[in-house]
């Protein structure tokens, strides 16, 4: 016991932690998540710039870690996706926005989503510097979102997560260094 103790004091004295595994912007991002009863991990996490601004930060969360955008977009198992909101205000309608022209640059089938796209972007508000995002993939094909730890609202479909994944992780994604980052590069 007291050998436990001293460990947790050097560890607490030298500043280490357990319960991040980095800071981003002066942020401390998890190590771990649970979606479901499933542990994942940090798989990586950076900053959403737009016009020299940061907007928010971004963090990956999967089974397994990856560094290929494919593997996470297409891992079996739940996933999410925690964004943590730095600028001072982004208002509901260019959220929502961003939402869709993600959709519009990533997606196959946009007009197969779109109802479930609009739905989505109901469950959004302007979200303001301290705001918390998650975006959690469920196994079963359904993502939830969660704001401010308040659940805003369910959608169906597995090509619905693999859609919204993309606007990180496709091909044109909405910040390529947040995709590297996301990706632990």
């Amino acid at each position: 016991m007291k050998r436990m103790l001293l460990a947790i004091g050097l560890c607490w004295t030298m500043g280490v932690s357990t319960a991040y595994a980095v800071t981003v912007e002066g942020i401390n991002i998890a190590d771990k998540a649970t979606v479901g009863e499933q542990a994942l991990m940090l798989n990586g996490a950076g900053v959403r710039t737009k016009f020299f601004f940061d907007i928010y930060i971004g963090a990956l969360y999967l089974p397994t870690k990856t560094k290929s955008a494919e593997q996470a977009i297409n891992m079996k198992g739940n996933k999410r996706v925690l964004m943590h909101f730095l600028y001072d205000e982004v208002p509901k309608d260019k959220l929502t926005k961003g939402w869709t022209v993600g959709f519009e640059k990533n997606s196959k089938d946009l007009a197969g989503l779109q109802a479930r796209l609009n739905q989505f972007n109901n469950f959004f508000q302007d979200m303001k510097k301290g705001d918390e995002v998650a975006f959690d993939f469920l196994q079963t094909g359904a993502t939830t979102v969660t704001i401010n730890g308040k659940a805003a609202g369910s959608i169906e479909g597995a090509d619905f997560q693999k859609a919204l994944l993309m606007i990180w992780l496709g091909k044109e994604p909405a910040d390529d260094d947040l995709k590297e980052a996301m990706l632990g590069e």
